[in-house]
C-alpha cells in the first residue's frame, strides 16, 4: 500500500518534469527558427563584382548596372537609429520622374541592377536602398518590408528634396521587396507617389513562414502555428513587432493610388495564389500579369521584353 501511494506522489512530478522539458524543447525550436528568419547571417549574396555569364538572359542590363557611375546616399532609419546605404543613379536626361526600388530577402542593391537597367532605359532616376541588417545598411534583424515601410516614406521625401516638389515616384519591389511595396503603399505618403509596382511579394510575413515551415521543413500546420507564434513573441522584444501585424493584404486595404501585380505561374516559394489575395485587396486602379512558366523573382529574367512592355505601358498611364 505504502508503495503505490509513493507511486501516485511521484506521477505529477514525472509529468511535470515531461510538460517542463517540451516547453523547453518548443523554445528551443522557436529561438532557432527566429534566428534562421529574422537574424542576418551573411548580408550580401550579391556583389557587384560578381561574374555575370553571357548565358544570363539579363546580362545586358546587369553589365549596364556594373559599369554605370552611381552616387551613395546614406540617412537614418525612420526608428532604430541605423545608418541605410543606399545608391543613386541620375536619369540620362534632367527628369522628374523617380523609381525607388526595394531588393528581397538576404539580397542587396547590387541584386537589382537588370531593374534599374530597365528604369533607367524607360527615362527614371534610379534610387535603390539596402533594407536594414542588407548590404551596407546596419541592423540585426529583417523587418520583411514591416518597419522598412517608413524607411521607405523617408527615401521619398529625400529623392522629392532631390528632385523637386514636382517629382512623380514609382515604388517597385520583387519579393520581399514586392511586400515591402505593398506594406509602404498601406501608409500616408506624400502626394507625389503616383504608383506601385510589385512583383512576388507575399500576403503577409505570417502566412509565408507558415508556408515555409511546411513546404522546407515539413512541419504540420498544428506544429508550425504554435511555433511561429512563439516566434512572433521573441521578435515582438527583439525586432519590435508581432509577426501577424505584417500583413501586406491589411496595407492593400489602405492604398488608393495604382498597382501592377507580376507573378511567376511556377512560382512555389510564395505561392502564385497569394497574388489574387493581394490583387482583390488594393482599392486603387490595378492591374494583374501572371508571367507563364516562371519561378520565384524570375519573371524578368523568363520574359524581359514583355516585362519591360508591361511596365512601360502600366507607367505611362500615370506617370507623364
Amino acid at each position: 500500500m505504502q508503495k503505490t501511494s509513493n507511486k501516485r506522489r511521484r506521477w505529477p512530478w514525472v509529468v511535470g518534469g515531461l510538460v517542463a522539458l517540451l516547453v523547453v524543447a518548443f523554445l528551443g525550436a522557436a529561438l532557432y527558427f527566429f534566428n534562421v528568419a529574422m537574424v542576418a547571417g551573411h548580408k550580401s549574396f550579391i556583389n557587384n563584382n560578381t561574374k555575370i555569364e553571357k548565358s544570363d538572359p539579363l546580362y545586358a542590363q546587369k553589365m549596364w548596372f556594373q559599369k554605370t557611375p552611381k552616387q551613395v546616399w546614406t540617412m537614418k532609419s525612420a526608428t532604430g537609429n541605423l545608418k541605410l546605404d543606399a545608391e543613386y543613379i541620375p536619369a540620362a536626361k534632367k527628369t522628374n520622374k523617380s523609381v525607388l526600388i526595394a531588393h528581397g530577402y538576404m539580397n542587396n542593391k547590387d541584386s537589382m541592377g537588370a531593374y534599374a537597367a530597365m528604369f533607367h532605359q524607360l527615362g527614371y532616376n534610379v534610387l535603390i536602398p539596402d533594407a536594414r541588417a542588407h548590404g551596407d545598411s546596419q541592423g540585426k534583424y529583417i523587418g520583411y518590408g514591416w518597419p522598412e515601410r517608413y524607411d521607405e516614406r523617408k527615401w521619398i521625401n529625400r529623392l522629392i528634396k532631390e528632385n523637386g516638389a514636382d517629382s512623380q515616384i514609382v515604388m517597385f519591389g520583387v519579393s520581399m521587396g514586392g511586400a515591402t511595396t505593398m506594406m509602404t503603399s498601406g501608409i500616408k505618403l506624400p502626394s507625389q507617389v503616383k504608383a506601385f509596382i510589385e512583383d512576388c511579394g507575399y500576403t503577409s510575413v505570417n502566412a509565408e513562414l507558415m508556408h515555409e515551415a511546411k513546404d522546407l521543413y515539413g512541419l504540420p500546420g498544428f506544429v508550425a502555428w504554435p511555433l511561429i507564434k512563439t516566434m512572433s513573441g521573441i521578435n515582438r522584444v527583439a525586432n519590435g513587432f508581432f509577426i501577424g501585424q505584417a500583413s501586406s493584404v491589411k496595407s492593400l486595404h489602405h492604398n488608393h493610388r495604382p498597382m501592377l501585380f507580376i507573378h511567376g505561374t511556377k512560382d512555389t516559394f510564395v505561392p502564385t495564389a497569394m497574388v489574387y489575395q493581394n490583387y482583390a485587396a488594393t482599392r486603387g486602379p490595378k492591374e494583374l500579369w501572371l508571367v507563364k512558366g516562371a519561378v520565384h523573382a524570375k519573371s524578368f529574367a523568363t520574359a524581359p521584353a514583355a516585362y519591360q512592355e508591361h511596365v512601360k505601358d502600366f507607367l505611362e498611364k500615370y506617370i507623364k
